[in-house]
């Protein structure tokens, strides 16, 4: 699968086996071992143990990605030194606030990087952290961006929407996907849903989860519907080029060339 089409990225602790296992059989479209926040300090070296193995059994169609933890953190060259022979698709690199922390990576690992964009600094910084050759995506990442602006965790998200546009131009600056903050309260299954329609609104490709129940309404809204799809079907057979009249709109190129875009996202082209 193609990063810009997956809708749910689901994080796991890497030192989590069963976890992992379970994962296997799960809908998400990318599995995301943690190696940062998830994972306490007395098991870090115990989860980096674990990735070789767990990349080894594979995660099907899904794509498979190592979260290490930031490059100001003393585990950091351990976790890059782990990533050695680790078949992961991409790692995630948190905090990101300069370019260049997200091109070490790349070079240090040769894997693309998703840069975590979790600070004011990493939002006004966004568009050249997106601009690298080796970053492939940006991640929001909502928990500390609300903490460093003073929002307090239980107020709407209104005061990140400023942020949340910024990454997503920069990210859509450098023609790179870009993917919505995870949602904390998990026993909140209609808050989660309507995060998800504000995230697809504003214009991101997906939703980073932090739990399985969480993954079929991503999947869902971030998703075509099987009638947007057919809609799309119908206005690509329809079009002859050029603006012209359609079903009571206007259409043009534009039009078609999203309507491709959805049935791509579908895997239909």
């Amino acid at each position: 699968m193609q990063l810009h089409h997956a809708r749910s990225l689901l994080f796991l602790p890497a030192s989590n086996v069963r976890a992992i296992e379970k994962a296997r059989g799960l809908l998400c479209d990318a599995v995301i071992l943690d190696l940062e926040d998830a994972v306490a300090d007395d098991r870090k070296a115990e989860a980096r143990g674990a990735l070789r193995g767990a990349f080894e059994a594979g995660f099907g169609d899904r794509i498979g990605a190592v979260r290490v933890n930031a490059t100001d953190n003393v585990h950091y060259e351990a976790d890059v030194a782990a990533l050695a022979g680790v078949a992961a698709d991409m790692v995630i690199l948190p905090k990101v606030e300069a370019a260049s922390e997200a091109e070490t990576l790349h070079r240090a690992t040769g894997k693309p990087v998703i840069a975590m964009i979790e600070s004011p600094l990493g939002v006004v910084n966004a568009a050249a952290i997106a601009a690298v050759n080796g970053v492939i995506g940006l991640f929001m990442g909502n928990n500390d961006l609300r903490h460093d602006l003073h929002i307090p965790l239980d107020a709407d998200r209104s005061g990140l929407t400023l942020a949340m546009q910024q990454v997503i131009l920069g990210a859509r600056l450098a023609g790179k996907a870009v993917f919505d903050g995870v949602y904390n309260r998990l026993d909140d299954p209609e808050g989660f849903r309507a995060e998800c329609r504000e995230g697809r609104t504003f214009g991101f490709d997906g939703k980073t989860v932090i739990h399985p129940n969480q993954i079929a309404d991503a999947n869902a809204i971030f998703g075509p519907t099987a009638e947007q799809l057919a809609e799309a079907r119908a206005l690509i057979a329809a079009a002859t080029g050029g603006a012209e009249r359609y079903e009571g709109k206007m259409i043009e190129a534009m039009h078609v060339d999203q309507a491709r875009m959805m049935l791509a996202r579908a895997g239909e082209v």
